[in-house]
């Protein structure tokens, strides 16, 4: 599909049969203040991408529910912090394989202005282990999930 975005992380030539794919779409927030990107580190209960790596407040959009009410829920649960507002940036899609599943995730990414606050994961035994505001000018120092490194290269 000439035209459409693509995501920078898809495996190349690689090819899964259809009936061992696992397909997620997920909402992610791109929230920025201060000089600062809201990020969430990934813990071993993260289902699609690798544990320890600062990935983006979001996830999973449940059955019937809608993009913007799943990244305001996520948001609360991975970070504490509400969701205010939010503008659709654009998706991506990638491809993955983790604990013995393959995936293909949609990430539906949103410019949000979140309300001020610490950030503190609400949520036990989920896939965040940590929320922070991390400076900008420190990311390249970081391990960053495809996704948070595809929203850097996003226009807000």
């Amino acid at each position: 599909m000439g035209g459409l975005p693509q995501g920078d992380h898809e495996a190349e030539g690689t090819t899964m049969p259809e009936d061992t794919v696992r397909t997620r779409v997920s909402a992610y927030a791109v929230a920025r203040a201060g000089g600062s990107l809201l990020l969430t580190r990934l813990s071993a209960a993260s289902p699609v991408f690798e544990p320890g790596l600062w990935h983006l407040p979001g996830g999973g959009i449940d059955p019937g529910e809608q993009p913007a009410d799943a990244l305001a829920r996520e948001l609360r649960e991975e970070t504490g912090l509400d969701l205010l507002d939010a503008r659709l940036l654009g998706a991506r899609s990638y491809v993955a394989q983790r604990l013995g599943v393959s995936w293909h995730l949609v990430g539906l990414f949103y410019l949000a202005r979140v309300a001020a606050g610490t950030p503190t994961v609400t949520e036990q035994g989920g896939s965040t282990g940590a929320a922070r505001w991390v400076p900008l000018s420190g990311l390249s120092k970081e391990r960053l999930s495809p996704a948070a490194a595809d929203a850097l290269r996003m226009p807000s």
